[in-house]
């Protein structure tokens, strides 16, 4: 299969949570023998903070500052290609689906925010990656959330076929590792600032770290405020590139995950960052949403909390109990939440949208 894919960003993970999963799902792609040409505007503060300069091979990069100068090159690949992709938050994504529609490859939209652009519809607020004629036509339409989201999307949008596509892990990157000493913590958080995720960070997070001033808590990612709420025993660690989380979370006794508002209140949407930090080996606790146990089983394979004291209660658990949940969640993870095990999730559902015999795909989780 030849795929076109019309994007966010790949080139860099700043505050970008697409860039590894499409990392990882291009190098299961070409792996198995297929070819991904990935277009992404240039722009100045992903080019600043760029940790990736070209795809594998059998995946090729396209960076255009401008969509007049490179809409020619995109129409061709198109015309060579089994298939072409529009997704969410792509910034030229009204003229990439023009040039899908207007061609002869299988026609997908592939959205990654489906809990954020269901809000925005629900607020009467623009969907800019969305045109006014929504998304009928595409003949398929892949969502980072399942659930009563695959329902939402046909129903206000038009989509005639969905399919859950989640997040991945690769195991080639996201393995076990030698523990960094200036990662160390009791408990640590991965994760770029969001308005939306902070009352349960402060929850989770946070407020542990003020009772527990014995401990060391460490934060990493991009875009936090100046007046954050840290604590003396907490540290933070400026944007990691991705080829340092297993160093990061090999330091944690335990990794938070914490899920944005939109998508916790819409359920079945596993952050990227859960299969991550699980193939990684380190034990997770995390909020709790609609569908997480169809991902990982609750008490056995990952933590669950909802208040400081269940936080708490979490961090002080005997270090076996906790190295087995590490264990049973990594192990989890390789055997369902790779991305080998996404891309051929990725091509049966492509296959299945080109024959016109089999029936709209849809499923609560998939």
């Amino acid at each position: 299969m030849r795929l076109v894919v019309f994007g966010l960003a790949v080139s860099s993970s700043w505050g970008n949570g697409h860039a590894a999963l499409w990392r990882a799902l291009i190098s299961a792609l070409v792996a198995d023998g297929h070819r991904v040409t990935f277009f992404e505007r240039d722009v100045p503060y992903y080019a600043e903070n760029r940790d990736l300069h070209a795809l594998p091979e059998g995946g090729e990069l396209v960076l255009y500052r401008d969509w007049d100068e490179v809409s020619g090159r995109a129409r061709r690949a198109l015309a060579e290609a089994d298939a072409g992709m529009v997704t969410s938050y792509c910034p030229d994504a009204a003229a990439a689906t023009a040039l899908v529609m207007d061609g002869r490859a299988l026609r997908l939209f592939y959205d990654l925010d489906t809990p954020v652009t269901l809000a925005r519809l629900s607020a009467g607020e623009p969907v800019g990656y969305i045109g006014p004629e929504g998304l009928g036509g595409f003949d398929l339409v892949l969502s980072y959330t399942g659930g009563g989201a695959l329902d939402a999307l046909r129903e206000r949008l038009g989509a005639r076929r969905v399919a859950p596509l989640y997040g991945s892990a690769d195991p080639a990157i996201h393995c076990p590792a030698a523990p960094e000493p200036r990662f160390e913590a009791a408990l640590s958080y991965l994760g770029t600032y969001a308005e939306d995720r902070q009352e349960m960070l402060e929850r989770l997070f946070i407020e542990p770290a003020r009772r527990r001033p014995d401990l060391r808590f460490v934060i990493g990612g991009a875009q936090y405020p100046k007046e954050f709420p840290w604590t003396a025993n907490t540290w933070f660690v400026r944007h990691l590139p991705p080829a340092e989380h297993p160093a990061f979370y090999a330091a944690s006794r335990l990794t938070l995950n914490v899920t944005r508002e939109a998508m916790a209140r819409s359920g079945w949407c596993p952050s990227g960052r859960l299969f991550e930090a699980a193939a990684c080996g380190v034990a997770i606790l995390s909020d709790a949403w609609e569908g997480l146990d169809a991902f990982f089983e609750p008490g056995r394979e990952i933590l669950l909390a909802r208040t400081t004291e269940e936080a708490l209660a979490a961090i002080d658990l005997p270090e076996a109990e906790i190295a087995a949940i590490a264990r049973r969640g990594r192990e989890r993870c390789l055997a369902e939440h790779t991305a080998a095990r996404r891309a051929r999730e990725m091509v049966a559902a492509i296959e299945a949208a080109s024959s016109p015999a089999l029936s709209p795909a849809s499923g609560a989780g998939g």
